[in-house]
Protein backbone atom coordinates (compact mmCIF):
# COMPACT_ATOMS: atom_id res chain seq x y z
CA UNK A 1 0.00 0.00 0.00
CA UNK A 2 1.13 3.51 -0.72
CA UNK A 3 2.63 5.65 1.98
CA UNK A 4 0.49 8.06 3.97
CA UNK A 5 2.59 11.00 2.85
CA UNK A 6 1.73 10.53 -0.83
CA UNK A 7 -2.00 10.27 -0.12
CA UNK A 8 -2.15 12.94 2.54
CA UNK A 9 -0.23 15.41 0.41
CA UNK A 10 -2.96 15.25 -2.18
CA UNK A 11 -5.90 15.55 0.19
CA UNK A 12 -4.46 17.28 3.22
CA UNK A 13 -7.00 20.10 3.19
CA UNK A 14 -10.09 17.90 3.14
CA UNK A 15 -11.00 18.39 6.81
CA UNK A 16 -13.85 20.70 7.77
CA UNK A 17 -14.18 22.71 10.98
CA UNK A 18 -16.23 20.73 13.46
CA UNK A 19 -15.83 17.55 11.45
CA UNK A 20 -13.42 14.64 11.64
CA UNK A 21 -9.78 15.62 11.45
CA UNK A 22 -7.84 13.93 8.69
CA UNK A 23 -4.53 12.24 9.34
CA UNK A 24 -1.83 14.25 7.57
CA UNK A 25 1.92 14.50 7.27
CA UNK A 26 2.45 17.09 4.58
CA UNK A 27 2.57 20.64 6.02
CA UNK A 28 1.17 22.22 2.86
CA UNK A 29 -1.25 21.01 0.18
CA UNK A 30 0.25 20.15 -3.18
CA UNK A 31 -1.27 20.69 -6.61
CA UNK A 32 -3.51 23.35 -5.17
CA UNK A 33 -5.25 20.61 -3.13
CA UNK A 34 -8.92 20.44 -2.44
CA UNK A 35 -8.94 23.93 -0.89
CA UNK A 36 -8.04 25.52 -4.21
CA UNK A 37 -10.37 23.22 -6.11
CA UNK A 38 -13.37 23.41 -3.82
CA UNK A 39 -15.01 26.65 -5.08
CA UNK A 40 -15.15 25.18 -8.58
CA UNK A 41 -16.59 21.92 -7.27
CA UNK A 42 -19.17 23.75 -5.17
CA UNK A 43 -20.35 25.67 -8.24
CA UNK A 44 -20.57 22.44 -10.22
CA UNK A 45 -22.53 20.74 -7.44
CA UNK A 46 -25.05 23.56 -7.22
CA UNK A 47 -25.48 23.57 -10.99
CA UNK A 48 -26.01 19.81 -11.14
CA UNK A 49 -28.42 19.94 -8.21
CA UNK A 50 -30.50 22.68 -9.81
CA UNK A 51 -30.69 21.01 -13.23
CA UNK A 52 -31.32 17.28 -12.75
CA UNK A 53 -32.44 15.05 -15.61
CA UNK A 54 -34.49 11.87 -15.53
CA UNK A 55 -33.17 8.44 -16.45
CA UNK A 56 -32.48 8.12 -20.20
CA UNK A 57 -32.68 11.95 -20.54
CA UNK A 58 -29.24 12.85 -19.11
CA UNK A 59 -27.94 14.55 -22.27
CA UNK A 60 -27.04 17.94 -20.76
CA UNK A 61 -25.60 16.43 -17.59
CA UNK A 62 -23.36 14.11 -19.60
CA UNK A 63 -22.25 16.97 -21.85
CA UNK A 64 -21.21 19.11 -18.84
CA UNK A 65 -19.04 16.33 -17.45
CA UNK A 66 -17.58 15.38 -20.83
CA UNK A 67 -16.55 18.98 -21.54
CA UNK A 68 -14.70 19.28 -18.24
CA UNK A 69 -12.94 15.95 -18.69
CA UNK A 70 -11.73 16.91 -22.18
CA UNK A 71 -10.22 20.08 -20.74
CA UNK A 72 -8.35 17.92 -18.21
CA UNK A 73 -6.77 15.91 -21.04
CA UNK A 74 -8.97 12.79 -20.95
CA UNK A 75 -9.90 10.90 -24.11
CA UNK A 76 -13.67 11.22 -23.95
CA UNK A 77 -16.29 9.11 -25.72
CA UNK A 78 -19.92 10.15 -25.39
CA UNK A 79 -23.19 8.34 -26.13
CA UNK A 80 -22.06 4.97 -24.78
CA UNK A 81 -25.17 2.95 -23.95
CA UNK A 82 -27.37 6.04 -24.27
CA UNK A 83 -25.98 9.14 -22.58
CA UNK A 84 -23.05 7.31 -20.99
CA UNK A 85 -19.61 8.91 -20.87
CA UNK A 86 -16.30 7.03 -20.91
CA UNK A 87 -13.11 9.02 -20.28
CA UNK A 88 -9.59 7.60 -20.31
CA UNK A 89 -6.40 9.16 -18.98
CA UNK A 90 -3.47 6.98 -20.00
CA UNK A 91 -0.32 7.43 -17.97
CA UNK A 92 2.10 4.65 -18.81
CA UNK A 93 2.10 0.99 -17.97
CA UNK A 94 0.03 -0.06 -14.98
CA UNK A 95 -3.44 -1.11 -13.84
CA UNK A 96 -6.67 0.19 -15.32
CA UNK A 97 -8.85 1.60 -12.56
CA UNK A 98 -12.49 2.41 -13.25
CA UNK A 99 -14.31 5.06 -11.21
CA UNK A 100 -18.04 5.15 -11.84
CA UNK A 101 -20.66 7.80 -11.19
CA UNK A 102 -24.36 7.78 -11.98
CA UNK A 103 -26.00 10.72 -13.75
CA UNK A 104 -29.77 10.61 -13.37
CA UNK A 105 -32.23 12.29 -11.03
CA UNK A 106 -35.64 11.19 -9.74
CA UNK A 107 -39.24 12.30 -10.36
CA UNK A 108 -39.43 13.90 -6.90
CA UNK A 109 -40.47 17.44 -5.99
CA UNK A 110 -37.75 18.97 -3.83
CA UNK A 111 -38.89 20.36 -0.47
CA UNK A 112 -35.55 21.15 1.18
CA UNK A 113 -36.00 24.93 0.97
CA UNK A 114 -32.35 25.31 -0.08
CA UNK A 115 -31.49 28.40 -2.16
CA UNK A 116 -30.19 26.09 -4.90
CA UNK A 117 -33.13 23.67 -4.73
CA UNK A 118 -34.28 22.10 -7.98
CA UNK A 119 -37.37 23.59 -9.58
CA UNK A 120 -36.95 21.55 -12.74
CA UNK A 121 -39.97 19.99 -14.41
CA UNK A 122 -39.81 17.77 -17.48
CA UNK A 123 -41.92 15.29 -19.40
CA UNK A 124 -41.37 11.68 -18.43
CA UNK A 125 -41.51 8.66 -20.73
CA UNK A 126 -45.31 8.65 -20.62
CA UNK A 127 -45.55 12.33 -21.56
CA UNK A 128 -46.61 13.51 -18.11
CA UNK A 129 -44.98 16.62 -16.64
CA UNK A 130 -43.10 15.73 -13.45
CA UNK A 131 -40.72 17.51 -11.05
CA UNK A 132 -37.13 16.25 -10.94
CA UNK A 133 -34.65 16.22 -8.05
CA UNK A 134 -31.29 14.71 -7.21
CA UNK A 135 -32.84 12.93 -4.24
CA UNK A 136 -30.35 10.05 -4.26
CA UNK A 137 -27.05 11.94 -4.13
CA UNK A 138 -26.00 11.49 -7.74
CA UNK A 139 -24.99 15.15 -7.81
CA UNK A 140 -22.56 14.40 -4.95
CA UNK A 141 -21.28 11.36 -6.82
CA UNK A 142 -20.64 13.34 -10.01
CA UNK A 143 -18.95 16.23 -8.25
CA UNK A 144 -16.67 13.96 -6.19
CA UNK A 145 -15.85 11.98 -9.33
CA UNK A 146 -14.88 15.09 -11.28
CA UNK A 147 -12.88 16.44 -8.34
CA UNK A 148 -10.92 13.20 -8.22
CA UNK A 149 -10.37 13.34 -11.98
CA UNK A 150 -9.01 16.87 -11.62
CA UNK A 151 -6.58 16.04 -8.82
CA UNK A 152 -5.28 12.91 -10.56
CA UNK A 153 -4.89 14.71 -13.89
CA UNK A 154 -2.71 17.27 -12.09
CA UNK A 155 -0.70 14.58 -10.32
CA UNK A 156 0.38 12.27 -13.13
CA UNK A 157 3.83 12.07 -11.60
CA UNK A 158 2.26 10.21 -8.64
CA UNK A 159 0.74 7.23 -10.46
CA UNK A 160 0.97 4.95 -13.49
CA UNK A 161 -1.67 3.12 -15.47
CA UNK A 162 -5.00 4.09 -17.00
CA UNK A 163 -7.68 6.02 -15.17
CA UNK A 164 -11.08 5.10 -16.59
CA UNK A 165 -13.98 7.34 -15.64
CA UNK A 166 -17.47 6.06 -16.40
CA UNK A 167 -20.48 8.37 -16.22
CA UNK A 168 -23.43 6.00 -16.24
CA UNK A 169 -27.01 6.90 -17.17
CA UNK A 170 -30.27 5.33 -16.00
CA UNK A 171 -29.14 3.91 -12.65
CA UNK A 172 -32.50 4.70 -11.07
CA UNK A 173 -34.29 2.31 -13.42
CA UNK A 174 -31.54 -0.31 -13.33
CA UNK A 175 -30.85 -0.05 -17.06
CA UNK A 176 -27.71 2.04 -17.52
CA UNK A 177 -24.95 -0.40 -16.60
CA UNK A 178 -26.40 -3.13 -18.82
CA UNK A 179 -26.79 -0.67 -21.67
CA UNK A 180 -23.17 0.46 -21.42
CA UNK A 181 -21.89 -3.11 -21.24
CA UNK A 182 -24.04 -4.07 -24.22
CA UNK A 183 -22.55 -1.13 -26.11
CA UNK A 184 -19.05 -2.52 -25.61
CA UNK A 185 -17.89 -0.83 -22.41
CA UNK A 186 -15.36 -3.60 -21.70
CA UNK A 187 -14.66 -4.34 -25.38
CA UNK A 188 -14.34 -0.92 -27.01
CA UNK A 189 -12.41 0.32 -23.97
CA UNK A 190 -9.89 -1.38 -21.65
CA UNK A 191 -11.46 -3.87 -19.27
CA UNK A 192 -10.54 -2.49 -15.83
CA UNK A 193 -8.58 -4.36 -13.22
CA UNK A 194 -10.70 -2.73 -10.51
CA UNK A 195 -13.97 -0.78 -10.32
CA UNK A 196 -14.84 1.65 -7.51
CA UNK A 197 -17.91 3.75 -6.76
CA UNK A 198 -19.43 5.61 -3.84
CA UNK A 199 -23.01 6.15 -2.75
CA UNK A 200 -24.30 8.73 -0.31
CA UNK A 201 -26.11 7.58 2.82
CA UNK A 202 -28.03 9.62 5.40
CA UNK A 203 -27.47 7.07 8.16
CA UNK A 204 -23.84 8.20 8.57
CA UNK A 205 -22.36 11.56 9.48
CA UNK A 206 -20.73 13.70 6.82
CA UNK A 207 -16.97 13.22 6.99
CA UNK A 208 -17.31 9.47 7.53
CA UNK A 209 -17.23 6.46 5.23
CA UNK A 210 -18.85 3.06 5.65
CA UNK A 211 -18.08 -0.25 3.95
CA UNK A 212 -19.66 -3.67 3.56
CA UNK A 213 -17.57 -6.65 2.43
CA UNK A 214 -19.43 -9.22 0.33
CA UNK A 215 -23.10 -8.73 -0.48
CA UNK A 216 -23.95 -5.11 0.31
CA UNK A 217 -27.13 -4.49 -1.70
CA UNK A 218 -29.86 -6.77 -2.95
CA UNK A 219 -30.92 -7.87 -6.37
CA UNK A 220 -34.06 -5.98 -7.36
CA UNK A 221 -36.77 -7.38 -9.61
CA UNK A 222 -39.99 -5.61 -10.57
CA UNK A 223 -42.70 -8.13 -11.44
CA UNK A 224 -46.05 -7.39 -13.09
CA UNK A 225 -48.90 -9.87 -12.63
CA UNK A 226 -52.25 -9.62 -14.42
CA UNK A 227 -54.99 -11.93 -13.14
CA UNK A 228 -57.96 -12.59 -15.41
CA UNK A 229 -61.53 -13.21 -14.28
CA UNK A 230 -65.02 -12.92 -15.66
CA UNK A 231 -66.71 -9.65 -14.83
CA UNK A 232 -70.28 -8.98 -13.89
CA UNK A 233 -72.69 -7.45 -11.36
CA UNK A 234 -71.60 -7.36 -7.73
CA UNK A 235 -75.05 -8.62 -6.71
CA UNK A 236 -74.63 -11.83 -8.71
CA UNK A 237 -71.10 -13.07 -7.96
CA UNK A 238 -72.08 -16.66 -8.86
CA UNK A 239 -72.19 -15.60 -12.51
CA UNK A 240 -68.62 -14.26 -12.41
CA UNK A 241 -65.03 -15.29 -11.71
CA UNK A 242 -63.92 -12.57 -9.31
CA UNK A 243 -60.30 -11.46 -9.97
CA UNK A 244 -60.35 -9.22 -6.87
CA UNK A 245 -60.76 -12.23 -4.59
CA UNK A 246 -58.25 -14.09 -6.74
CA UNK A 247 -55.78 -11.22 -6.26
CA UNK A 248 -56.33 -11.16 -2.49
CA UNK A 249 -55.62 -14.88 -2.23
CA UNK A 250 -52.60 -14.52 -4.49
CA UNK A 251 -51.11 -11.71 -2.37
CA UNK A 252 -51.45 -13.76 0.81
CA UNK A 253 -50.08 -16.92 -0.82
CA UNK A 254 -47.07 -15.05 -2.20
CA UNK A 255 -45.92 -14.26 1.33
CA UNK A 256 -45.47 -17.98 2.04
CA UNK A 257 -42.68 -18.06 -0.56
CA UNK A 258 -40.54 -16.10 1.90
CA UNK A 259 -41.93 -17.46 5.16
CA UNK A 260 -42.21 -21.14 4.24
CA UNK A 261 -40.16 -21.97 1.11
CA UNK A 262 -36.98 -19.93 1.56
CA UNK A 263 -34.25 -20.86 4.02
CA UNK A 264 -34.71 -18.60 7.08
CA UNK A 265 -31.08 -17.45 7.00
CA UNK A 266 -31.21 -16.33 3.34
CA UNK A 267 -32.50 -12.71 3.18
CA UNK A 268 -35.41 -11.89 0.89
CA UNK A 269 -38.23 -9.37 0.71
CA UNK A 270 -41.34 -9.76 -1.44
CA UNK A 271 -43.69 -6.77 -1.48
CA UNK A 272 -46.86 -6.19 -3.47
CA UNK A 273 -46.68 -2.44 -3.86
CA UNK A 274 -49.60 -1.85 -6.18
CA UNK A 275 -53.00 -3.42 -6.91
CA UNK A 276 -55.38 -2.07 -9.55
CA UNK A 277 -58.76 -3.43 -10.56
CA UNK A 278 -62.33 -2.40 -10.97
CA UNK A 279 -64.17 0.87 -11.57
CA UNK A 280 -67.21 0.90 -9.27
CA UNK A 281 -68.60 -0.53 -6.02
CA UNK A 282 -71.00 -2.98 -7.62
CA UNK A 283 -69.02 -4.12 -10.66
CA UNK A 284 -66.80 -7.18 -10.58
CA UNK A 285 -63.98 -6.45 -13.06
CA UNK A 286 -62.50 -8.68 -15.75
CA UNK A 287 -58.94 -8.34 -14.46
CA UNK A 288 -56.71 -7.12 -11.64
CA UNK A 289 -53.10 -6.00 -12.01
CA UNK A 290 -50.45 -6.41 -9.32
CA UNK A 291 -46.98 -4.86 -9.17
CA UNK A 292 -44.36 -6.56 -7.00
CA UNK A 293 -40.81 -5.90 -5.93
CA UNK A 294 -38.53 -8.81 -5.03
CA UNK A 295 -35.24 -8.32 -3.14
CA UNK A 296 -32.67 -11.08 -2.61
CA UNK A 297 -28.91 -11.57 -2.40
CA UNK A 298 -27.98 -15.00 -3.75
CA UNK A 299 -28.74 -15.81 -7.43
CA UNK A 300 -30.25 -19.19 -6.56
CA UNK A 301 -32.67 -17.58 -4.07
CA UNK A 302 -33.63 -15.00 -6.65
CA UNK A 303 -34.29 -17.66 -9.28
CA UNK A 304 -36.38 -19.82 -6.94
CA UNK A 305 -38.56 -16.92 -5.77
CA UNK A 306 -39.17 -15.59 -9.28
CA UNK A 307 -40.29 -19.07 -10.31
CA UNK A 308 -42.41 -19.25 -7.17
CA UNK A 309 -44.25 -16.00 -7.98
CA UNK A 310 -45.31 -17.39 -11.34
CA UNK A 311 -46.27 -20.74 -9.84
CA UNK A 312 -48.43 -19.21 -7.09
CA UNK A 313 -50.19 -16.83 -9.49
CA UNK A 314 -51.03 -19.65 -11.89
CA UNK A 315 -52.17 -21.93 -9.07
CA UNK A 316 -54.51 -19.35 -7.58
CA UNK A 317 -55.94 -18.59 -11.02
CA UNK A 318 -56.56 -22.27 -11.63
CA UNK A 319 -58.13 -22.72 -8.18
CA UNK A 320 -60.50 -19.82 -8.95
CA UNK A 321 -61.53 -21.24 -12.31
CA UNK A 322 -60.02 -18.33 -14.21
CA UNK A 323 -60.84 -18.26 -17.92
CA UNK A 324 -57.13 -17.94 -18.79
CA UNK A 325 -53.77 -18.14 -17.00
CA UNK A 326 -52.26 -14.95 -15.58
CA UNK A 327 -49.57 -12.94 -17.30
CA UNK A 328 -46.38 -12.73 -15.20
CA UNK A 329 -43.42 -10.66 -16.40
CA UNK A 330 -40.23 -9.25 -14.91
CA UNK A 331 -40.10 -5.65 -16.16
CA UNK A 332 -36.94 -4.40 -14.42
CA UNK A 333 -34.14 -6.21 -12.66
CA UNK A 334 -30.64 -5.74 -11.30
CA UNK A 335 -28.39 -8.32 -9.61
CA UNK A 336 -27.16 -8.06 -6.04
CA UNK A 337 -24.12 -5.87 -5.45
CA UNK A 338 -21.12 -7.85 -4.23
CA UNK A 339 -18.10 -6.01 -2.82
CA UNK A 340 -14.96 -8.02 -3.40
CA UNK A 341 -13.77 -8.73 0.18
CA UNK A 342 -10.03 -8.49 -0.53
CA UNK A 343 -10.42 -5.27 -2.50
CA UNK A 344 -12.67 -3.85 0.21
CA UNK A 345 -10.07 -4.57 2.86
CA UNK A 346 -7.35 -2.94 0.78
CA UNK A 347 -9.33 0.24 0.11
CA UNK A 348 -10.55 0.55 3.68
CA UNK A 349 -6.96 0.34 4.93
CA UNK A 350 -5.86 3.10 2.58
CA UNK A 351 -8.81 5.41 3.30
CA UNK A 352 -8.52 4.85 7.05
CA UNK A 353 -4.93 6.10 7.04
CA UNK A 354 -6.13 9.36 5.48
CA UNK A 355 -9.51 9.93 7.14
CA UNK A 356 -8.55 8.27 10.40
CA UNK A 357 -9.81 4.87 11.53
CA UNK A 358 -12.53 6.37 13.73
CA UNK A 359 -14.18 7.81 10.63
CA UNK A 360 -14.63 4.43 8.92
CA UNK A 361 -17.06 1.76 10.03
CA UNK A 362 -18.60 -1.43 8.71
CA UNK A 363 -22.25 -1.17 7.69
CA UNK A 364 -24.82 -3.97 7.45
CA UNK A 365 -26.13 -5.11 4.09
CA UNK A 366 -29.32 -3.43 2.87
CA UNK A 367 -32.19 -4.51 0.63
CA UNK A 368 -31.86 -1.53 -1.69
CA UNK A 369 -30.43 -2.16 -5.15
CA UNK A 370 -27.79 -0.68 -7.46
CA UNK A 371 -26.83 -1.62 -11.00
CA UNK A 372 -23.15 -1.01 -10.22
CA UNK A 373 -23.44 -4.73 -9.49
CA UNK A 374 -23.37 -5.43 -13.24
CA UNK A 375 -19.67 -4.56 -13.50
CA UNK A 376 -18.74 -7.10 -10.86
CA UNK A 377 -20.82 -9.73 -12.64
CA UNK A 378 -18.89 -8.88 -15.80
CA UNK A 379 -15.71 -10.12 -14.11
CA UNK A 380 -14.21 -6.98 -12.55
CA UNK A 381 -13.34 -6.88 -8.82
CA UNK A 382 -15.57 -4.07 -7.59
CA UNK A 383 -16.33 -2.11 -4.42
CA UNK A 384 -18.96 0.49 -3.58
CA UNK A 385 -18.30 2.58 -0.46
CA UNK A 386 -20.93 4.47 1.53
CA UNK A 387 -20.38 8.22 1.93
CA UNK A 388 -22.03 9.86 4.96
CA UNK A 389 -23.97 13.06 4.26
CA UNK A 390 -25.64 14.19 7.51
CA UNK A 391 -24.23 17.19 9.38
CA UNK A 392 -22.42 15.60 12.36
CA UNK A 393 -24.26 17.45 15.14
CA UNK A 394 -27.60 16.84 13.45
CA UNK A 395 -26.68 13.18 13.08
CA UNK A 396 -25.76 12.87 16.76
CA UNK A 397 -29.00 14.56 17.84
CA UNK A 398 -31.12 12.31 15.64
CA UNK A 399 -29.32 9.21 16.86
CA UNK A 400 -29.80 10.19 20.51
CA UNK A 401 -33.50 10.90 19.95
CA UNK A 402 -34.13 7.80 17.86
CA UNK A 403 -35.20 10.04 14.99
CA UNK A 404 -35.29 8.75 11.42
CA UNK A 405 -33.50 11.12 9.05
CA UNK A 406 -34.73 11.77 5.49
CA UNK A 407 -33.44 8.92 3.37
CA UNK A 408 -32.57 8.69 -0.28
CA UNK A 409 -35.56 9.38 -2.56
CA UNK A 410 -37.02 11.74 0.05
CA UNK A 411 -37.96 15.28 -1.07
CA UNK A 412 -36.01 16.45 2.01
CA UNK A 413 -32.73 14.69 1.09
CA UNK A 414 -30.07 17.35 1.65
CA UNK A 415 -26.37 16.49 2.12
CA UNK A 416 -24.10 18.58 4.36
CA UNK A 417 -22.64 19.92 1.16
CA UNK A 418 -19.07 21.04 1.74
CA UNK A 419 -18.06 18.41 4.28
CA UNK A 420 -19.59 15.67 2.11
CA UNK A 421 -17.93 16.80 -1.10
CA UNK A 422 -14.51 17.18 0.47
CA UNK A 423 -14.73 13.72 2.00
CA UNK A 424 -16.03 12.28 -1.26
CA UNK A 425 -13.10 13.63 -3.27
CA UNK A 426 -10.66 12.53 -0.57
CA UNK A 427 -12.04 9.01 -0.45
CA UNK A 428 -12.24 8.45 -4.20
CA UNK A 429 -8.80 9.97 -4.83
CA UNK A 430 -7.26 7.84 -2.09
CA UNK A 431 -8.89 4.70 -3.48
CA UNK A 432 -7.64 5.43 -7.00
CA UNK A 433 -4.09 6.13 -5.84
CA UNK A 434 -4.08 2.94 -3.81
CA UNK A 435 -4.93 0.89 -6.91
CA UNK A 436 -2.96 2.69 -9.61
CA UNK A 437 0.68 1.83 -10.22
CA UNK A 438 3.61 3.67 -8.69
CA UNK A 439 5.98 5.79 -10.77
Amino acid sequence: MKSLSLLAALVVCAAMPGGPALAQEAPLPVLGGIDALYPELDALYRDLHQSPELSLQEEKTAAKLAERLRKLGFEVTAKVGGHGVVALLRNGKGPTVMLRTDLDGLPVEEKTGLPYASRTKVKDASGATVPVMHACGHDVHMTSWLGTATLLARAKDRWRGTLMLVGQPAEEIGAGARAMLADGLFKRFPKPDFAVAMHTVATAAAGTVQFTPGYSMASVDSVDVTLYGKGGHGAYPHTTVDPVVMAARTILSLQTLVSREKHPLEPAVLTVGSIHGGTKHNIIPDEVRLQLTLRTYKPEVRKALLAGIERVAKAEAMASGAPRPPDVSVTEGTPANYNDPDLTKRLVGAVARVLGEKNLSEAPSVMGGEDFSEYGRAGVPAVMLWLGITEPRRFAEAKAAGETLPSAHSPLYAPDRERTLRTGVTTLTTAALELLGRP
